[in-house]
């Protein structure tokens, strides 16, 4: 666990120094300016593409058994609130978009962590967040939350079905692309411009606030390396006792020479105290 730490809190220095040095460091826009903060969106409007989506039936077994503890809000939800606060306010600063939920490796809790924060934004209305699980060798966010489809992401991306016939909403302002199992070539069509081009429209259709991309783990394969460089930063998402600081290390490498690293988020963690604690009598008074 010291070693771990010690890799995080370089791994901080290194971004703050980052910031001293350009505090507003993220894309350029095309006139090679700074983005403005995003301004946030007083009320989202009714209708439109979001209410013809599915809902997402969920079952309250399947949200224990697979801790997706941020589908209410309470004391076991304020981990994921205060990331999901703190991403969105990163983004707005920054003009982000889109970003990547990535990992070292697998057994990172890389998905859980994702579909805790679908959790969480679903309870912050004013916001409109889409998911998509872009971990096409291995998915596991359909199996997680329950859901059965008909269709994968690969289908989207390929044109054969549209997203709005694919996608599930959960509560009024967050969409989920799922995937029914594994795709063919995932490398190769996630570095396709034909993906790119369908999310353009994605984008165009849905007006998103924030687009999460739930990607494979960094050392597994090269199916990240082509779509990284395409989001705006990603978080990294590690585990206590099982990331090794090696395996941070060469992660943050690899994600510094193709986006911005957001941040990092120790998973898996047993010991929590001092400042890093939750106070439960404050949600229990």
């Amino acid at each position: 666990m010291d070693r771990l730490q010690q890799a995080i809190e370089k791994a901080r220095e290194q971004r703050a120094a980052a910031l001293r040095g350009n505090p507003t460091a993220g894309p350029l826009a095309e006139d090679g300016t700074r983005p403005q903060p995003a301004a946030a969106p007083e009320e989202l409007p009714r209708g439109g593409p979001w209410a013809e989506l599915t809902p997402v039936d969920l079952s309250a077994r399947q949200l224990r058994n697979n801790r997706l503890m941020a589908s209410k809000a309470g004391t076991t939800a304020v981990p994921f609130d205060l990331l999901r606060t703190r991403m969105l306010h990163q983004a707005r600063q920054n003009n982000w978009r889109n970003i990547g939920i990535v990992s070292p490796t697998a057994e990172c809790g890389k998905t859980t962590a994702a579909a805790n924060l679908a959790f969480a934004f679903s309870r912050q209305p004013e916001v409109r967040m889409v998911l998509m699980d872009f971990d096409l060798r291995r998915p596991r966010l359909a199996a997680m939350m329950g859901q059965k489809v008909e269709h994968s992401m690969q289908d989207v991306l390929l044109g054969q079905v549209s997203f709005a016939e694919h996608a599930r909403r959960l509560g009024d302002n967050v969409c989920i692309g799922f995937n029914r199992g594994a795709a063919e070539s995932p490398s190769e069509l996630l570095q396709s411009t034909r993906t790119e081009k369908k999310l353009d429209e994605i984008t165009e259709q849905f007006a998103p606030d924030l687009m999460l991309f739930d990607l494979p783990p960094m050392m597994s394969t090269d199916d990240n390396f082509g779509f990284l460089g395409r989001v705006d930063a990603a978080l990294l998402i590690v585990a206590a006792e099982h990331s090794t600081t090696e395996h941070i290390d060469v992660a943050l490498r690899q994600l510094g020479e193709l986006t911005t690293v957001m941040g990092i988020v120790l998973n898996k963690c047993r010991h929590v105290g001092g400042a890093y604690g939750y106070d439960s009598k404050y949600y229990n008074s």
